[in-house]
């Protein structure tokens, strides 16, 4: 698919089981971000009120409702990488990424006997200390 169209990444989910989320992750792969315009499509293909759509997308941090060009680090702070140390690397990493790179909070990456934990793309990145994360974060795309 050269050109992304909202339509096909609709239908190709249409008749699975739990269609909603996949759209919602094809839609902001493809967009950028899941638009109101897009919400609203998404809702009367799956029959679904806007609300629930609206719902989903602000309460998953995986979803933006505007584009955000920056390279996205994604750091974990959850008890676990607290435990091991996550707190303490908090401000080098806001440091390292300034304006150029839009650092977010989450709660858990699933690696929790390894953390320190990031995840850059789909990629997780785990036993970070402050010079590894610090690299991680420079070296996004």
């Amino acid at each position: 698919m050269n050109e992304p169209d909202l339509a096909l990444i609709i239908a190709r989910h249409l008749a699975s089981e739990g269609a909603l989320l996949p759209i919602l992750h094809d839609v902001q792969e493809a967009f950028g971000c899941v638009s109101p315009e897009a919400e609203r499509a998404i809702a009367e293909a799956l029959n679904l009120s806007r609300a629930e759509v609206r719902g989903t997308v602000s309460f998953y941090h995986d979803f933006t409702s505007a584009p955000d060009p920056r390279p996205h680090v994604q750091l974990c702070r959850a008890e676990a990488c607290q435990a091991r140390g996550v707190e303490a690397l908090v401000a080098a990493a806001q440091a390292a990424a300034g304006d150029r790179v839009r650092l977010s909070t989450v709660y858990c990456l699933g690696l929790c006997s390894a953390g320190p934990a990031a995840r850059v793309g789909n990629t997780v990145h785990a036993r970070l200390d402050e010079a590894a994360l610090v690299r991680l974060i420079e070296d996004a795309r």
